[in-house]
């Protein structure tokens, strides 16, 4: 995809949000500092509403607000976690050596915490994907919440807030991002394009809108791909952008990467697929499958293995953990296989 991402050049503000109980629930959270758990599924909008409650409420988002993602730290080893430039500052040669994973990432959250706001009165922490996390991490979390409530207001982003532990659910309130509706994410996808004045009509972000199924970054991202692609959007425009020839072949690419033991490119197209295309682990899943047989020229009892793990891994996605995880794991068994 050309260009910067629209998903990031029309960031939503509050009142962009086209859920009205979770914009006025975040717009009352503006005044006061509260803890919140905003939870909902994948392409709701978590983030990007987390994200707009920061600039409206702090003067130097961009250094009052600090984003972590449960994978910074357990899909990362002890060494590339004390060397990521967010944390090095505060995690020194001897804690380097003397320290277990565990010790190191708690330490990472309780000085995080501790930092002086550089603008207003206090920072926001946003702790992303997190029912991935451990209980015996939400327990040391609790308690640098509690420990640091007066200077950092801390939001915990989840898909499944019933894996976080009940002391660490009541120190949130609670914000629900349902999927938005059909109709959400057009007038959502008409208000972009109207700011980018691209040529456009009903039927085609009609036609987007339906394509995303409720998640909005996979229609902002596909609305943007049918523009460069097609130089508008209309239906014809948009069908003959997203109708899936393009991410067959990336898929197929993929799966051969993967089988000829190229996991670092197999895994690249991966993240492409998930970040910039939009795509949710489960729909990946499923093409998977589909261009195996079709493409890939996957079968016999290639094939069988191949539908036997990819039941495990639905059922891992389905609990609603780490989607590019899961689907790096199927990629790895189709490199030994």
């Amino acid at each position: 995809m050309d260009g910067p991402l629209w998903t990031d050049m029309h960031a939503p503000s509050l009142a962009d949000l086209p859920q009205p109980g979770a914009r006025e629930t975040l717009r009352g959270a503006v005044a006061e500092p509260i803890d919140l758990l905003v939870y909902g599924p994948a392409g709701a909008g978590k983030t990007a509403a987390v994200r707009a409650l920061a600039r409206a409420t702090h003067a130097d988002p961009d250094n009052d607000l600090v984003e972590l993602n449960v994978a910074d730290f357990f899909d990362r080893t002890k060494k590339e976690v004390s060397e990521d430039p967010r944390f090095a500052s505060f995690i020194t040669p001897a804690r380097r050596r003397e320290s277990s994973k565990a010790d190191l990432i708690k330490h990472v959250l309780s000085e995080s915490a501790s930092y002086a706001p550089v603008a207003g009165g206090y920072k926001t922490i946003v702790l992303d994907n997190a029912e991935a996390v451990r209980e015996d991490f939400q327990q040391a979390l609790r308690r640098t919440m509690e420990r640091h409530h007066r200077t950092t207001q801390f939001v915990v982003v989840t898909r499944q807030p019933s894996k976080l532990i009940p002391p660490l659910r009541s120190r949130c309130l609670s914000v629900s991002m349902r999927a938005p509706t059909h109709d959400e994410i057009a007038a959502v996808l008409e208000r972009i394009v109207e700011r980018e004045d691209i040529p456009h009509d009903a039927d085609g972000l009609e036609y987007v809108a339906g394509y995303a199924d409720g998640d909005l970054r996979r229609a902002i991202l596909g609305a943007q791909t049918a523009s460069e692609a097609e130089g508008e959007i209309t239906m014809q425009a948009a069908y003959e952008a997203l109708g899936g020839v393009g991410v067959e072949e990336q898929v197929a690419e993929m799966i051969r990467d993967a089988e000829a033991g190229e996991f670092a490119d197999a895994r690249s197209t991966l993240d492409d697929l998930l970040v910039e295309e939009g795509f949710s682990g489960e729909e990946l899943l499923t093409d998977v499958l589909r261009v195996a047989r079709s493409k890939a020229g996957i079968g016999g009892t290639r094939l069988a293995a191949l539908y036997r793990l990819a039941g495990e891994i639905d059922a891992d996605l389905a609990e609603g953990t780490d989607d590019r995880l899961h689907l790096s794991h199927l990629l790895a068994e189709l490199g030994r296989g």
